[in-house]
């Protein structure tokens, strides 16, 4: 986009911080401006944590990267941005993959899984108008998935491969086209989607690779520029006239072709080295298996420019040195002032601190086995001790930080426990485990008295599946939460139980982002004082704030005794309502239940039975897979076929996992 950047972040809302947030954003900004690297804003579950860094953002005026742990939970915050900031540039990062299977290879089964992915046009276009508004503005908020500290194009490459036209400016017409080509952009005279551009005469139509909301048409009188018009794609109404333009280029990974034939040089002598390994090693397998696949992607790049698994040669095709970090967003943050944000910081940074290992782990065995070059190790996200030199100043945020987060700020915690809506934690009970589901059922049955609703956490699948049934038989309205739903069921099920289709939903572990309702007023959890890392202290704090939106919360916790973790757990939440109910007091508010809109599904009861029949074949064994994946397949070419493209992509994903277990099996 055009570099006409808003000088300031500007909260575009009527709200105000009030109670512990406006302590909060003075604290963490004071901070920040006395040089503070590292601080953590402890915030009780519903206490606008959200609310508070965007104020914060606005008083410090800083570009921001904030990252959370799951795409869910990153898509929420980019809508609550998006609306916070409606001026300015807030960009979404996430994984551009609507589904992954790696490369990899098992050598106990000698199978070799070949990369199987599906891109998002959507989602890649977001990337890339990310890097660009990155690139560009010094005002830019981007949401991110862990995605980001994976390798991206380089700032020097990106802003190299820029190209600014300016109205009255005169052009060479064949360079021009040169030009877009080498951007990546296809000329398309017919479909003018992202990444294409067409000509009619004298007027040539862009449509950038950052966008599919609008186009850009530029008018020339003979080789002048006579005007430069940002044009909606679908109407063709002018929205906008342009003295000048930044052309971005039409995609993420972008050909450098002055580095292209020494990059190719050092991948052949690399493959050299390699076959002679092999063969030193009495490895002639691996010999001839590198060879052959490595010197068929030498073909393909001088050919096409392209190979498939091209990223794994990247090293050699930026002309990096072993083992020298790859270029990531990180990279367009300015080295002396910018915020790094870490959403459910005690679960994005153990994320983070995982994926380096995990990624080389994969890598090596192909690497061992002759099916990568050991550059292919280079091609990886940047490793933990690489993210926290990335870092100038950074909050994490949490309602339950680990020790970690808590060690690397030195203790600097700013805590936000006072509830805008004036609720405060839910009370807690232990109850004896002796008759604890005539309790359970007591109690379950109390609450739908009141037309609110029940959350039960087990330790085991075999116990909330039990349980289920148990209760069912009983004719209470009952769903159970199983690991094998995808996000958008385990959705449409809290939905459904938001609008009273059920009373209970029990689950392993009901700590996940989203299975936050205002409905639920009770809280049961099994085995309490059980070790393990879904009944620590702060998994329990976590599971405790499922019952934080109703103004009757409350929890019960089934145990013979008082563990280490609970009493903690306990303590820490009985401080937190202390805290609440005096402020409650001294400003006279009575707090009432959230009321929260119940969004609409994304997949109809139709889907939701086809998914639940794909997820019970799984366990019936080969043959009932079999048939569910052909029945599953007549029912995708038909949702397809009647443009129900949403309904067939849910059901393709479900039909690619039903085949990988077939392929293990």
């Amino acid at each position: 986009m055009k570099n006409n950047e808003v000088n300031k972040f500007v909260l575009t809302t009527d709200l105000k911080p009030i109670a512990d947030q406006i302590t909060a954003i003075n604290q963490l900004v004071d901070n920040i401006k006395h040089n503070v690297k590292s601080q953590v804003l402890l915030g009780a579950t519903g206490t606008g944590k959200t609310f508070t860094i965007a104020n914060v953002i606005e008083k410090l005026q800083t570009k921001t990267l904030i990252i959370v742990h799951n795409k869910t939970l990153a898509a929420q915050l980019y809508g609550e941005f998006k609306e916070l900031f409606k001026n300015n540039n807030v960009e979404y990062f996430i994984s551009y993959f609507d589904f992954y299977q790696p490369e990899a290879y098992k050598p106990a089964l000698d199978l070799y899984i070949e990369k199987n992915a599906q891109r998002n046009n959507d989602i890649e276009m977001m990337r890339l108008s990310t890097i660009n508004s990155l690139a560009t503005s010094s005002k830019v908020i981007v949401i991110a998935s862990v995605a980001a500290i994976y390798a991206s194009v380089s700032p020097n490459d990106y802003d190299e491969f820029k190209f600014l036209i300016k109205k009255n400016e005169k052009i060479n017409y064949k360079q021009f086209q040169y030009q877009l080509v080498k951007l990546q952009y296809e000329r398309n005279q017919i479909d003018l989607k992202p990444g294409t551009f067409r000509i009619n005469g004298d007027v040539i139509e862009i449509a950038p690779g950052t966008s599919d909301s609008y186009i850009i048409r530029i008018s020339l009188f003979g080789e002048i520029i006579e005007s430069i018009h940002l044009v909606d794609s679908l109407t063709g109404s002018v929205l906008k006239k342009e003295e000048y333009f930044i052309i971005p280029p039409a995609n993420e990974y972008i050909m450098n072709e002055s580095r292209f034939n020494e990059g190719i040089k050092r991948i052949t002598k690399e493959l050299d080295e390699r076959i002679e390994y092999f063969k030193k090693s009495s490895k002639l397998l691996e010999a001839q298996r590198i060879e052959q696949r490595t010197k068929a992607d030498i073909e393909s790049l001088k050919e096409l420019g392209f190979c498939p698994g091209i990223e794994n040669y990247s090293r050699h095709l930026e002309l990096r040195e072993e083992g020298e970090t790859p270029y990531t967003i990180f990279d367009y943050y300015d080295k002396n002032d910018w915020l790094l944000v870490i959403d459910e910081s005690h679960m994005t940074i153990p994320q983070i601190r995982g994926m380096y290992n995990t990624d080389r782990n994969r890598k090596q065995t192909l690497v061992n086995y002759g099916f990568r070059l050991p550059s292919a190790l280079d091609n990886r996200p940047l490793n933990f001790k690489e993210f926290n030199s990335k870092i100038k100043h950074i909050i994490y945020c949490s309602a339950t930080p680990n020790d970690y987060e808590i060690k690397e700020s030195n203790n600097i915690v700013v805590q936000q426990i006072v509830r805008p809506t004036g609720l405060v934690d839910p009370s807690l009970e232990i109850h004896p485990t002796k008759d604890q589901i005539d309790d359970l059922i007591t109690q379950i049955k109390k609450r739908i008295t009141k037309n609110e609703r029940t959350f039960v956490t087990v330790l085991t699948i075999k116990m909330a599946e039990t349980l289920t049934e148990y209760l069912k038989n009983k004719h209470i309205k009952v769903a159970y939460l199983h690991h094998g739903l995808k996000p958008l069921q385990r959705s449409k099920i809290l939905n459904d139980m938001r609008r009273g289709k059920y009373d209970v939903i029990i689950g392993v572990n009901l700590l996940r982002e989203g299975l936050d309702a205002p409905e639920v007023s009770l809280v049961c959890i099994f085995d309490a004082d059980k070790p393990g890392i879904f009944r620590n202290s702060r998994a329990l704090i976590q599971t405790f704030g499922r019952a934080a939106r109703n103004v009757n919360g409350h929890v019960i916790m089934y145990a013979d005794s008082i563990s280490k973790d609970m009493k903690i757990a306990i303590d820490e939440t009985n401080r937190r309502r202390d805290i609440q109910i005096a402020y409650n007091k001294k400003h006279h508010i009575i707090p009432k239940t959230i009321i929260k809109e119940i969004r609409d599904d994304f997949i109809s009861d139709e889907q939701m039975k086809l998914m639940e029949a794909a997820y019970n074949a799984k366990k019936k064994g080969k043959e009932k897979q079999t048939k569910a994946i052909k029945r599953l397949r007549k029912e995708m070419l038909a949702a397809a076929k009647n443009k129900e493209y949403e309904k067939a992509a849910y059901l393709r994903d479900l039909i690619i996992e039903l085949d990988g277990n077939l392929e293990e099996e």
